[in-house]
């Protein structure tokens, strides 16, 4: 059985290392994990895991946050994986910093990436895994913190939570979204 884990991000060292980009930074921890690496492939960086029988399928779509919609329908499609087997790595304004949550559902709440992805599969019904990037910003600077990069102490909060990203992952393919989020939504 195959599953579909897309991180979101921007290409181009500008991007590197931002809050927006830790859908790529949290797959980066994974293939690592996984003595596995990515390859430039159509519509984004992929590379390919197996654990527990089952096929990941990592994605960091090459097709920057705002067209991530084709590099995620695109690979749904060459590796024929449905909607429920798909899992979208994502920064969240809502949640605070450090704070992983899984949804299985919802509306982009203004995300760019998740916008996108909506429009090009015309379902929302699709699962996420959202972090927490803090809404610890004044009025207006929004697009600055979302493009900014993480503060030492920052980093070492988001340095503590890969292993509980990885985790969830494996148990959304594993036990099912429902069950991952049982285990893991309180942390």
């Amino acid at each position: 059985m195959k599953y579909l884990i897309v991180g979101l991000g921007n290409i181009g060292e500008e991007y590197d290392n931002t809050r927006h980009n830790i859908g790529f930074r949290i797959l980066d921890a994974l293939a690592r994990a996984s003595n596995i690496s990515f390859s430039e492939k159509r519509y984004g960086a992929v590379a390919e895991m197996k654990y527990a029988g089952k096929i990941f399928i990592l994605l960091k779509p090459n097709t920057f946050m705002n067209l991530s919609g084709r590099s995620v329908q695109y690979w749904m499609q060459k590796e024929k994986i449905e909607l429920d087997k798909v899992l979208i790595v994502v920064d969240d304004l809502a949640l605070p910093l450090g704070k992983v949550r899984m949804r299985l559902n919802g509306g982009d709440a203004g995300h760019n990436g998740l916008k996108s992805i909506h429009q090009i599969l015309g379902s929302q019904e699709y699962r996420r895994l959202r972090f927490g990037i803090g809404s610890d910003f004044p009025r207006g600077g929004q697009v600055d913190h979302v493009l900014g990069r993480w503060d030492r102490a920052e980093e070492e909060i988001v340095d503590s939570k890969m292993e509980l990203c990885i985790e969830f992952i494996k148990a959304f393919a594993t036990i099912g979204a429902d069950r991952a989020m049982t285990l893991y939504n309180k942390n």
